[in-house]
């Protein structure tokens, strides 16, 4: 078996990171890594309004200046209620006294028609004229409000009855919380994750060049993650997209990650969760009933493979044809034979038809 040895991570497949919806004040986040919590029912957090901000002198003389004007826009309606009340209740008199007259014959039906007409028209003025007053009142309001201040009282009373809860999005665990802390929170502002522990997937940055040598579905194994035994996978997919990487030695590396699935039953790796270091041992090849030798037994000699295969006490120089290797074995395609003795790493003094004894071990 020719395996590729690499560092990876686990992480869950799905993280969803809950975010504040809108502005305001995060109040403090009760929920502790790794607390399960429900789709649409678990309330991870709670945003009330903001208090208002500090005015500068500028900004206060300005807004107390608006306020006055509000007010004085309010007296100028006000006033024009009154003169539109007082307009329609004349109008209202001279039809009545009209009607009267043209009952009487006195008085002409154009006469009646342009009271009439008045009439109506001084009803939309006073309708009109008040619409405009509460136009004012509010725009008041407005001018007001701009004037309130963080020492206000009435900000507690609206921060008490107004807050907005946010719930789970999915089924699993809180994986860590990302703003514990009371404060204020611009809208997007991330504040936990959530993810199911169950569904792990490793990720392993391979050199680009042994990652081309990497199957979709080749097998694995994981050890060193702080288990008894390794875990199986298997590879789910190379990515497409190269990174560059500094290794250890300062030296620029193009890595690609290698995404792997977890096949081992979830009870073996329950301790396992997102982030946590696995060593990856994943299979570029695999071939069964052929013939292995160590790779230190073979040199090259004349532009060839070769190694001492000992024959009654003797070396015997053998050429070799070599299939795949590996750090410490390879495959012999031709030239040795199963249960043969060969001479490991031979010196200079090892030559065709020596003879050698094995050494004691």
């Amino acid at each position: 078996m020719v395996t590729i040895r690499e560092e990876g991570r686990t992480r869950v497949r799905e993280v969803y990171t809950v975010s504040a919806p809108v502005a305001g004040r995060l109040l403090r986040v009760s929920q502790n890594a790794g607390d399960p919590v429900t789709a649409g029912q678990t309330i991870v957090a709670q945003l009330q309004p903001s208090d208002p901000t500090f005015l500068d002198i500028r900004t206060r003389t300005q807004a107390e200046a608006a306020a006055k004007a509000a007010e004085a826009a309010l007296t100028l309606a006000k006033a024009e209620v009154e003169r539109a009340r007082a307009a329609l209740q004349f109008a209202e008199v001279d039809l009545k006294r009209s009607a009267t007259l043209a009952q009487r014959g006195t008085a002409s039906q154009a006469e009646l028609d342009r009271a009439r007409l008045l009439y109506r028209t001084r009803v939309t003025e006073m309708g009109t004229a008040e619409a405009s007053l509460q136009v004012k009142e509010f725009e008041l309001e407005t001018a007001r409000a701009l004037l309130i201040d963080p020492s206000e009282e009435t900000k507690t009373e609206l921060s008490a009855n107004s807050y907005i809860s946010i719930t789970a999005p999915v089924t699993g665990r809180v994986l860590r919380v990302l703003q514990e802390n009371e404060t204020i929170v611009p809208a997007g502002t991330p504040i936990l994750e959530i993810g199911d522990r169950k569904d792990l997937e490793v990720v392993v940055d391979l050199l680009s060049t042994e990652a081309v040598k990497v199957q979709q579905g080749a097998s694995a194994r994981l050890t060193d993650w702080g288990g008894a035994e390794a875990l199986n996978a298997r590879v789910q997919r190379v990515e497409p997209y190269g990174f560059t990487k500094i290794s250890a030695l300062g030296v620029e590396e193009q890595r690609v990650n290698a995404i792997l699935d977890i096949t081992s039953p979830h009870h073996e790796w329950t301790a396992l969760g997102h982030g946590f270091k696995v060593d990856a041992v994943i299979s570029i090849w695999e071939g069964a009933d052929v013939v292995v030798a160590p790779l230190g037994a073979f040199f090259r000699h004349g532009g060839r493979w070769a190694a001492f295969v000992v024959r009654d006490g003797v070396a015997r120089l053998t050429f070799v044809t070599l299939g795949h290797v590996t750090d410490t074995q390879a495959e012999v395609l031709s030239g040795l034979v199963p249960d043969e003795i060969v001479v490991l790493h031979p010196s200079d003094r090892i030559e065709d038809g020596i003879g050698v004894v094995a050494r004691g071990m």
